[in-house]
């Protein structure tokens, strides 16, 4: 499967823990593509982003079921995995996507 860089990034992951790490440890938390390596995630955001990354982790949720409650029935939806990336940036690189978010509402 053939994945180009704007298809492994999938979006940053809007959370506390998200925002005080990238404050505190000057790192990213975003959502990828659930067959994306390290490799190629690293590729990606110095690419689409122009900076330096100096690693990164992953974790990925496994399936879950939520439940949906109906007057008749109660059943389990799956809900898909979902692969986050913790990216950290090197020394002197900052990347706010949070931030930037915010501003461009405003």
């Amino acid at each position: 499967m053939e994945l180009s860089i704007y298809d492994i990034i999938i979006g940053p992951v809007a959370s506390d823990k998200a925002y005080s790490l990238t404050k505190r440890h000057q790192q990213l938390m975003v959502k990828v593509h659930i067959c994306a390596n390290k490799v190629l995630i690293k590729n990606a955001i110095e690419k689409i982003f122009n900076v330096k990354v100096d690693s990164v982790r992953t974790a990925t949720r496994k399936y879950t079921k939520v439940r949906v409650v109906n007057r008749r029935h109660n059943a389990h939806a799956p809900v898909r995995r979902v692969k986050i990336a913790y990216v950290s940036l090197a020394e002197g690189h900052v990347l706010n996507l949070l931030e930037q978010a915010n501003d461009s509402r405003s």
